[in-house]
């Protein structure tokens, strides 16, 4: 099985294993309880029972089909639901900041966890710092400064800080003058680990080290990933929404590549094999095929993850991964970190390049980036509980309503959520930034000034050059590659068609318009790289 960047591996739904005997018979589909029900032994003991007494309308929806049966019914609200309760603080916990390649080495990052700013940077040692992205003096973002001789400096009026947080220049001080012990920085744990940056976003309580992800698959000998970072314009929870509601990829991404096609869409079967305070996990697969051969698995706090085992025809056991980690940035941002990997390497990661690769992913998200977007301002704008604006089927949900429900558990532990029967709106209104740093800091070095305007340039999470390009050393050393050879191959065109003009032999007019028309060609293909890299996706829509 080759795994390859397409929509349905986007979606979780390629990566299996082997089906057990035991589930290639119809699932105990729970869906028919408006909690979807919790089996004994799955929860631990840190919690609080309780019953919320709710205002849904008791004539719930159901499949008006006769002769079906109870079978068909989507799910059934009640007036009054059992609720658990766990214990939760979103801070005590490890967020993944970046890909440990993409991190730039001669300028700050900044970048959020949930209304938090950060600014993140290598040392003069190649060492990570994590800092509250604030300067001290006039509150100045550090992600708009520049790093001299491994220090992080602010470009408002020159402070300079090290490794710890400590400020150790002020040109404004006297050369006798004492730096003031309050001119430090608020400091974050950062730990790298399998190619990923965490961040442990409590102040008050120390690290734990028990909590920072570790994906066995990754560990393998031979295992080789394709990985990408996007940010996105929508709600983290309606993105991990998104990625594990494999029923949408049949229609959204139609014919993006075969493995989506529209007719396809069908009936789906889920059976939830596991339920803790901290996720959920189960099986799932197409009504058709009779059976789930397809596993997910979702844990806190923004970890979706797909393993599979194949035997290849060599009779070798060969391991598969499809991991998606999702960072909240705040209202209606987030970033996602994408890794497909395996330890038999992708026939596609051998023929095309990387960032071919990753403008296919790009024009995947950019596929669903409208309803989502529209989606979140529903949300924001109703602020009501997700059962009383969903209808969730049971035949397609599962996993949806499974997420809502874990965030009644523990949304009381985070700045904001919405639930399937509990909400807490965000306390202040987002503040929408016109120029955001970290937008930019990737490329600073290079590119126009951070938060500089223009066409391509502009800080706009609708433009994939902000989404991903600037976000990826890969894909943004490619565009400025092609554009330079583009310029190149369009001057010497300039050149050799004046020279045809100039040339007093027929033989050398014809060889010099030739190499002219070759050389726009080249410039054309290059513009077209360039174009592919940074343009968005635009729906045409397939009649049946």
């Amino acid at each position: 099985m080759a795994l390859s960047l397409t929509p349905c591996l986007l979606h979780t739904t390629c990566l299996s294993k082997p089906l057990p005997a035991s589930k290639l018979t119809k699932p105990n589909i729970i869906l028919d309880n408006p909690l979807l029900g919790f089996g004994p032994g799955s929860l631990s003991n840190n919690r609080i029972r309780c019953h919320a007494v709710t205002d849904l309308k008791s004539a719930s929806c159901l499949d008006h089909s006769k002769g079906e049966g109870d079978d068909h019914k989507v799910v059934i609200g009640s007036s009054e639901e059992e609720r658990i309760v766990a214990d939760y603080n979103w801070t005590e916990e490890w967020y993944p900041l970046y890909l440990t390649k993409d991190v730039p080495d001669d300028a700050p990052l900044g970048l959020t966890v949930f209304d938090q700013q950060l600014v993140l940077y290598k040392d003069g040692n190649g060492l990570l710092h994590c800092y509250q992205d604030r300067c001290p003096h006039r509150l100045a973002k550090l992600s708009e400064g520049q790093l001299v001789d491994g220090r992080l400096e602010c470009l408002y009026h020159g402070w300079q800080f090290e490794g710890n947080g400590k400020c150790v220049k002020i040109p404004q001080l006297p050369a006798d003058a004492k730096i003031p012990r309050s001119a430090c920085l608020k400091t974050y744990e950062v730990k790298e680990s399998q190619g990923v940056i965490w961040v442990w976003m409590s102040q008050t309580t120390p690290p734990n080290p028990e909590k920072l992800p570790w994906f066995e698959n990754f560990s393998r000998p031979g295992f080789q990933d394709i990985s990408t970072i996007h940010e996105l314009p929508y709600d983290h929870s309606i993105l991990l929404e998104n990625l594990m509601d494999p029923a949408h990829v049949p229609i959204s991404h139609d014919r993006t590549d075969w493995s989506a096609k529209r007719e396809d869409a069908q009936p789906l079967l889920f059976e939830v094999t596991e339920r803790t305070d901290r996720g959920f996990a189960g099986w799932w697969g197409k009504e058709k095929e009779g059976s789930m051969a397809n596993f997910l698995r979702f844990d806190a706090p923004c970890i979706l993850q797909n393993n599979g085992e194949i035997v290849d025809k060599d009779g070798e056991k060969q391991y598969l991964t499809g991991l998606f980690l999702c960072r909240p940035t705040g209202q209606g941002k987030s970033m996602l970190i994408v890794r497909f990997g395996g330890t038999k390497r992708s026939p596609f990661a051998k023929i095309f390049p990387e960032w071919y690769l990753h403008q296919g992913g790009s024009k995947v998200f950019e596929q669903d980036m409208g309803f989502l977007s529209s989606q979140n301002e529903v949300l924001m704008k109703e602020k009501v509980p997700t059962k009383e604006l969903y209808l969730n089927l049971k035949y397609s949900d599962t996993w949806v309503a499974e997420y809502r429900k874990w965030m009644d558990k523990v949304g009381h532990g985070m700045p904001y959520h919405f639930g399937h029967s509990t909400i807490s709106a965000p306390k202040l209104p987002a503040v929408v930034e016109h120029a955001p740093a970290g937008l930019v800091a990737g490329v600073s070095a290079s590119s126009p000034a951070k938060g500089g305007l223009g066409t391509m340039h502009a800080p706009n999470l609708g433009n994939r050059y902000f989404r991903h390009v600037i976000h990826c050393k890969g894909c943004s050393s490619a565009v400025k590659a092609f554009t330079t050879w583009k310029n190149r191959f369009s001057a010497a065109a300039l050149v050799l068609t004046a020279s045809a003009i100039l040339a007093s032999s027929k033989q050398w007019k014809a060889f010099l318009l030739v190499s002219a028309t070759l050389c726009l060609g080249g410039a054309y293909a290059c513009s077209t790289v360039v174009g592919t890299s940074t343009t968005n996706f635009i729906r045409v829509h397939r009649r049946l």
